[in-house]
């Protein structure tokens, strides 16, 4: 009986649904905005935590929480609003910019630098079922590590609860997410992010679990952080791609090359067959007007032969009977040598009309004339010149069917191309193993891009690994070893490709997003 049970369930689980999963490095990217939010009290010049809960960045200094985390900060001036970083750094102060205690938001702004990046917001609404994860510091975990409130000022990072969203529904009088992604106290504040790492939500509270009834929580949608947001002058980053991971866009890829490459196949049989069928024409061309040719020129000597004969013979039977002494004697002479010199002429005319016939090469040369286009090139070759080999400025559109994009925006790209890859007076894109690409390492945020062009078929491509703050240090660290070849030096390009490895040595396997464009000369 087990054993049937077993089977079943194991047929059960092959007929469910497929879910999607979450991204873990999705996960963690959004992870690196997440922050702890500390009530931070006074007493005789020494600081000590009273209450702490979560809150991520909508901007780089400004916080998204709950009113309800701030709210003795807010009733007493003694208490101050402490920020604490996933990533590591000094914690810093914040500000209170506004409140709705009706919907159960807050804004907090840094009054340090602490270089967070923003969490994308989802544009889309959760489909029920779809995989969700609550971001932020429980309290029960810090419990169980053996964690007193006096640790949380140290940097840690958030702690991560997938579940799924079980409905959208209003309760106390504001729009929210149902879902059953733990949270706890502490957890207050912090973002529910879909599976590319977009908030879509923000947690608030979970339900009575009296009795051991199944556990659900509650998170603020987006449907009230938007206009809370904007009507505090803050335009947030709204990503309404729909969320597709990195695997179901390189099996979209593979299978997108197959049919280009079953089309291409196609075509090449296809202008194969036509240009048989054309050389096979032109061939039984050929031959009919050589043959024909070949014939005219035959008979043309044949005819100037009987000419040459007849006019010659006449010719040959006055000078028989020329009479020097007869009275029009002169002029018979010159009638009979013009007679001779226009027979020779025709047979000269004739040798050469039969020496220059067509001969069989004539139907080669044909041949290759007719397979010839008005512009020189092989009627059924390709014949445009789709691809970038020289300079060009180029005008790039985002592909949007081939893109993952999880917090970017992705703007037309105005592009330069050379050659040499060049760009500025220094080699810019290095080339290895055929491929031309750039590593950028920006100190104004956390990710490293890839960019890389494909000149034959005009594709950008960028990929950006939104990394944590040490991982970031270290490929800074990486870049700064090497400085970009001036344009024209020797093997610039290659040289390039060489120093950018130790950077993309230290990337990992895959990354958050990647931009794909076409581009098109700039007109």
């Amino acid at each position: 009986m087990g054993r049937l049970f077993s089977i079943f369930a194991a047929l059960l689980a092959l007929l469910a649904p497929a879910v999607a999963q979450a991204d873990p490095a999705d996960i963690d990217a959004a992870a690196r905005g997440v922050v702890r939010v500390v009530i931070i009290g006074n007493d005789d010049d020494e600081i000590f935590p009273v209450s702490h809960g979560t809150g991520f960045a909508v901007t780089q200094d400004l916080i998204v929480t709950n009113a309800h985390v701030v709210r003795d900060a807010m009733g007493d001036p003694d208490l101050r609003i402490g920020i604490v970083p996933s990533g590591g750094g000094d914690a810093v102060y914040g500000q209170l910019v506004a409140v709705n205690s009706r919907i159960d938001l807050a804004l907090v702004r840094l009054t340090g630098s602490l270089r967070l990046p923003p969490l994308a917001l989802a544009g889309r609404s959760m489909a029920n079922d779809a995989r969700v994860v609550s971001v932020g510091y429980p309290m029960n975990v810090d419990r169980a590590q053996g964690l007193d409130l006096s640790d949380i000022f140290k940097s840690m990072s958030p702690v991560k609860s997938p579940g799924f969203v079980s409905g959208e529904r209003p309760s106390r009088s504001f729009d929210t997410i149902l879902h059953t992604a733990p949270i706890a106290r502490g957890n207050s504040g912090g973002p529910l992010v879909d599976s590319c790492g977009r908030v879509v939500g923000v947690n608030s509270f979970g339900a009575d679990n009296e009795g051991g009834d199944a556990e659900f929580f509650f998170a603020v949608s987006n449907r009230e952080l938007v206009p809370f947001l904007r009507a505090n002058d803050v335009e947030p980053k709204i990503n309404s791609n729909e969320c597709r991971s990195l695997a179901d866009l390189d099996d979209a890829e593979r299978d997108r090359l197959e049919r280009e490459q079953m089309e291409a196949l196609r075509d090449l049989a296809q202008r194969a067959e036509e240009t048989r069928a054309k050389r096979e024409r032109a061939l039984l061309e050929a031959q009919l007007g050589v043959s024909k040719d070949r014939e005219d020129r035959m008979a043309l000597a044949f005819v100037l032969l009987l000419a040459a004969f007849g006019i010659g013979l006449w010719a040959w039977s006055r000078h028989e009977r020329f009479d020097p002494e007869a009275e029009d004697a002169e002029l018979n002479r010159r009638k009979i040598n013009i007679a001779f010199g226009i027979a020779g002429f025709f047979v000269v005319v004739a040798l050469i009309a039969f020496l220059t016939r067509p001969g069989l090469d004539e139907i080669d040369r044909r041949v290759a004339g007719a397979m010839q286009g008005e512009d020189g090139t092989t009627n059924g070759g390709d014949t445009s010149a789709t691809g970038t080999q020289g300079d060009a400025k180029l005008t790039c559109r985002l592909l949007p069917e081939r893109s993952r994009i999880t917090s970017a925006e992705a703007p037309d790209i105005e592009f330069e191309w050379t050659a040499e890859g060049c760009v500025n007076e220094r080699t810019q894109y290095g080339y290895a193993s055929g491929i031309w690409s750039r590593v950028f390492v920006p100190n104004s945020e956390d990710a490293v891009s890839v960019n890389s062009f494909d000149p034959d078929r005009r594709i950008f491509r960028s990929e950006r690994y939104l990394l944590p703050r040490n991982a970031m240090g270290e490929a800074r660290e990486a870049r700064s070893k090497y400085t970009a070849p001036t344009c024209g030096a020797d093997n610039a390009a290659s040289r390039l490709g060489d120093l950018q490895g130790e950077v993309l040595s230290q990337l990992p396997k895959d990354p958050n997003e990647r931009l794909v464009y076409q581009c098109e000369p700039t007109t």
